[in-house]
Formats: structure tokens, sequence, C-alpha cells
């Protein structure tokens, strides 16, 4: 049920919110949480999509200020979603205009569900979100400097500016990441690691992150090598006495895991999106102390050394993503692939959604067993194809 309240008041809005409760029946004892949406005109439909999604796992009273044109007369038009467009929660979207746009928090405080803790996502450009009003009155504050003009500058700008209870999607987003890396350390030999490049394009906020939380856990010198602009963190090498491990994504999907001693492994890596990532982040309502590590202290301890991949890869300090790709593509159908057990039982980092991770690796397991199934049905077609020849050649 949508009501739509032109040039209206918190007031209205709250009855209004009551009403279309008790006429729907909707029960507001399951909301754990008030989500505030700080954005623009532009960007209000996506994120209202992705937080209507993400709050299947996290219902919640959704308040997305939407600020207009700060000229002219000050007017609030809201909208008030309860029901099957809400999903499993309360959404009141507030369009401020005039003076008003500048007074969100003032907007926004008469909303907040009681006794449940405030999050506040900023999905496009964020400054001291910390300090600001919105911010003051979240607990937990959410950014994406992906989406930033210069994603580096941000993430100086969220290092400078960092409080408890920040944190940022571009964090989320590697997730998988560092699960993988965290495991991959955990099979023997278990020898310490020398060195790690991380290779990464040049806008890539998650590959930064991850830089710095491997310079932090490794104790080790980490290098940032950069690849073209839109490709996201392509590879991870770390070096130890008894050869490299490498996790190197050349397409954005699929991934390769080697190390010395283990079987070549195909995974899927494909960049999560909006909805996924934000439904990890309202997964922690506390401080992510891993996030502040790798942000405050780990950022200062990479080498930034301005070094292309190809250069990286030539003086052997990353892999070769066309390697990589040409190895999964020779890779047979019954390789060793990850099991379901085995993608179950990877050690995640906290505050990754295992649910969600359980899914991953059926849906990644039955894949591979699909392809084993097709590849078997072919081979007996074959070998009686070799029969019928030879007999042909007998009866001659």
């Amino acid at each position: 049920m949508i009501v739509d309240l032109p040039s209206t008041t918190t007031k209205d809005v709250s009855k209004q919110l009551v009403r279309l409760r008790d006429e729907s029946g909707a029960v507001a004892l399951g909301r754990v949480m008030t989500l505030i949406i700080v954005t623009d005109e532009e960007g209000a439909d996506d994120a209202l999509e992705a937080a209507t999604h993400a709050s299947r796992q996290h219902p919640s009273r959704i308040i997305a200020v939407v600020t207009g044109n700060p000229r002219g007369k000050s007017r609030m038009d809201a909208q008030v979603r309860v029901g099957g467009e809400a999903g499993v929660s309360e959404i009141v979207i507030l369009r401020l205009h005039g003076e008003l746009s500048k007074h969100g928090a003032s907007v926004v405080t008469p909303l907040l569900a009681a006794d449940t803790p405030v999050v506040a996502w900023w999905p496009g450009a964020a400054n001291d979100v910390a300090s600001s009003p919105i911010g003051k009155l979240a607990s937990r504050r959410i950014t994406d400097a992906s989406l930033a003009k210069d994603p580096r500058k941000a993430l100086a700008r969220r290092r400078a500016d960092y409080a408890p209870g920040d944190t940022d999607m571009a964090w989320s987003r590697s997730t998988r990441w560092r699960g993988l890396l965290a495991t991959a350390l955990d099979l023997p030999p278990y020898e310490p690691v020398t060195s790690v490049t991380v290779t990464g394009a040049s806008d890539s906020a998650s590959s930064d992150l991850v830089a710095g939380w491997l310079a932090v856990r490794l104790k080790c010198p980490v290098r940032r090598a950069r690849s073209r602009p839109g490709t996201g963190l392509v590879s991870v090498r770390m070096e130890r006495a008894s050869g490299p491990i490498d996790l190197v994504r050349p397409d954005r999907r699929t991934a390769t895991l080697s190390q010395p001693g283990q079987p070549i492994r195909r995974l899927d890596l494909t960049r999560p999106g909006t909805a996924e990532s934000l439904a990890e982040e309202l997964g922690r309502l506390g401080e992510d102390d891993l996030y502040r590590e790798a942000l405050v202290r780990g950022l200062p301890m990479v080498s930034n050394v301005s070094v292309t991949a190809s250069k990286a890869v030539a003086s052997g300090a990353a892999p070769s993503p066309q390697k990589a790709a040409r190895a999964a593509r020779k890779r047979t159908t019954d390789g060793p692939d990850l099991t379901v057990k085995q993608l179950e039982e990877m050690p995640l980092p906290k505050g990754a959604p295992a649910e969600s991770h359980r899914r991953k690796a059926k849906k990644a397991a039955a894949k591979a067993a699909a392809t084993r199934k097709a590849a078997a049905k072919k081979a007996p077609a074959k070998k009686s194809a070799g029969k019928k020849a030879t007999a042909k050649k007998s009866t001659r």
C-alpha cells in the first residue's frame, strides 16, 4: 500500500504510518533497526530497491531522505509504503526542498522506530559522515568509496574522519576474497608470507582495503599494482619459501586459486550487488574492528609505488591473468573444484553472511556436478562409436 503526502509534516507522516500499519495488518515488532538513506533524487530509486531486498534479511523501518533544490520555498513531500511494496519493512520517503533540505536530521528524528539501533547509509558521495547531523543519530554509518570520482581520495577522507561505527561497501565486496586468502594460508605448508602484491584497478577501493588488511595481518611488505580502471580487484600473490599463493580473477567472474602442492581450483568470485553488500553490512551493528585496522593502520603500510599490472607480471611480482584464464580453460571436468562441504567449511571474516555463503556454495557445487555429469554422458558415446568402427573393419 502506497500513500502520497504532498506538502506535509512529520506529524502527519507518523499518523499515516500508524493508520496504514493497522489497516494492512503489518506488525512493527519485527523491526530490528531504522535504516536512514541519505541520497539525491537521481540515486533514490536504486537505493530504495537495494534496501528493500536487504530488508528481507533485516526487517527495518527505512527512511529515505531525498534532498532536493535548496533554493525556493521550504517544503516536504512524503510517501509512505507498507505491505507488498515495502517487502517486510516500512518505507518512508521524505523529499526535502528549500531550507528544509539542510535539516534532514530534525525531520527524521520523530520518525525513528522506538528502541531500535539506527543505521545511516550514503549510497552516493559523502563527506564527514560521522560528524554530520544524521551521522550523529546512527550507531553505524555505511558509505561507498567505490562510487566516488576518486575512490582513493574518498578512502583517505574516510581514514582521516574515521569514527567507531564507520564502514564502507567496498570492504564488504571483498569478503569472499579475504575468506579465500585466509583459507589458503590454513593449508600446508605452514610458512610465513614474505611479501604480497595486490593487483587491482586504479579506481578499486576494495583492492586498497584488501592490501591494507593483508599488511596488518601478515606484517610483511605489501605492494599495490594498478590495472586499467573498471577491472576491479584482479589478483593477489602471497610469496612464501615454497612458492607463491595466487588468487587471480581475470574476467571479474571466475577466479583460480593455486599454491604449491595443491591442485588449481576454480571459484566463483562475481562482484556482489549493492543489495547483497548492504545486507552484509546490516548484519553487524557494532564496530567493525577488521575494517578499522585495514583502513586506519593498513593503508599507510601499503607501498603505492606507481607500477602497472603488466610490469608487475613481467617482474614476477604478480601472476598473469592470461595464464590463469588458460589454466582454468584447460581444467578437465572431473578436476578438483571445491565441493559444497569445502566451501561451507571455509572460514569467513567477521560479518560475512553465513546463509548467503551456503547458498553460493551449493550453487557452485551443483554447477560443477552438472558439468561432470554431462561429460560422463558423452564419454560412453565416444567409446561405443569406436567399437562400431572396429566391428566394421572385422566384417571387411
